[in-house]
């Protein structure tokens, strides 16, 4: 998969990520998109080392899986980093 398809994996996972934990994570949606980003590489890397499922297809259910819990959990942190702070 190339970097176009990871970017775009990476912002709709992101979207999705934020969809399912909602709150007030500092940043925006702007932020959110990036931050999926990252998730869906973070997934990928962790999928990939830990279980074996990376980010090879674009259209694969576990490709989407690895890369919204990727974005989830790095949404989590960033929320936990910027607790009480506003924009």
């Amino acid at each position: 998969m190339g970097i176009i398809a990871w970017i775009v994996l990476g912002l709709i996972a992101g979207a999705i990520a934020k969809a399912i934990l909602p709150g007030n994570q500092g940043g925006g949606w702007g932020m959110t998109l990036i931050l999926g980003v990252v998730g869906a590489l973070l997934g990928g890397w962790i999928g990939s080392a830990l279980f074996g499922i990376g980010l090879e297809n674009f259209w694969s259910i576990q490709t989407w899986l690895v890369a919204i819990v990727g974005s989830i959990v790095v949404l989590l942190i960033w929320g936990l980093v910027t607790r009480g702070r506003r924009a």
